[in-house]
């Protein structure tokens, strides 16, 4: 299927697992509650905030330790070698783009950037970083579990004293350039990647349960389509009756040999 081309990859936080970031609903989750912030919470408390931004500061950064593995390597080979035509991730890891991969769309966002709510200006994560920095001498935390979004858990008193900080420009909120659950994801970039979904030859599906209808709309519109949808994933998925082809294998290894097996990739 891979070898003939035309593939566009749908992947979710499955693919990320075997570079340490864990996932929500995969074997990784279990045994761990994932309480993801809303966006309703997140807008209307500066309780929430605070939570938020306390807990992210430090999982941010035990987040940047994560490098692409070689699931994120061999899937930017397959774009290099135009077997790949499109990534649609809904992850907001950035190791797609850490492994090489050029032509990503972030479904969800991406946790290296923040958005003002006032004045909707975006910038670098890393300058609010050092921002929350500054405004938190002597606050040290560190955590031992984390969400996929980077959320860490923190004891409540370690983020009662966590100070957060406003968009320098209008003194709005700032959020991460993701988004949360509550959220709709932006009309033109859901449009963009139905009609990547309608160009393709054949979807893959790497380490996604389908479980919201953020990713599993791709899959139903590629089995409308009749393109043929293959789907590799350590769990039971909600799109596992679209499928023609359905592996419960590890990702690293097994996209590996789908690279080792194609003897002639087309030049890029």
């Amino acid at each position: 299927m891979v070898a003939e081309g035309g593939v566009v990859v749908l992947s979710g936080a499955g693919l990320s697992t075997e570079s340490g970031i864990p996932d929500y609903r995969g074997p990784t989750g279990r045994g761990r509650r994932a309480e993801p912030m809303t966006y309703q919470k997140f807008a209307d408390s500066a309780q929430a905030r605070q939570r938020y931004w306390a807990r992210s500061h430090v999982g941010w950064r035990q987040l940047g330790l994560a490098r692409p593995n070689a699931g994120h390597h061999a899937v930017a080979e397959l774009e290099r070698h135009s077997l790949v035509e499109a990534i649609i991730t809904q992850n907001v890891d950035g190791l797609h783009q850490a492994a090489g991969a050029q032509r990503v769309t972030e479904l969800h966002g991406g946790l290296d950037r923040v958005v003002c709510l006032g004045c909707r200006e975006r910038s670098p994560r890393a300058d609010l970083d050092r921002r929350l920095h500054a405004a938190n001498p002597g606050w040290h935390a560190t955590a031992s579990q984390f969400n996929p979004d980077g959320d860490a858990v923190l004891p409540d008193e370690l983020v009662a004293a966590f100070q957060v900080v406003d968009c320098l420009t209008c003194d709005g909120l700032l959020k991460p350039d993701v988004i949360f659950f509550g959220e709709n994801v932006p009309r033109p970039r859901v449009d963009t990647c139905f009609a990547q979904v309608a160009a393709a030859r054949a979807l893959l599906v790497l380490g996604s349960s389908l479980a919201v209808r953020s990713g599993y709309r791709f899959v139903a519109r590629a089995a409308a389509l009749g393109i043929p949808i293959a789907i590799v994933n350590q769990e039971p998925t909600a799109g596992d009756d679209l499928a023609l082809i359905r592996l419960d294998v590890p990702l690293g290894p097994t996209l590996t040999a789908v690279v080792n097996a194609i003897p002639t990739p087309r030049p890029a």
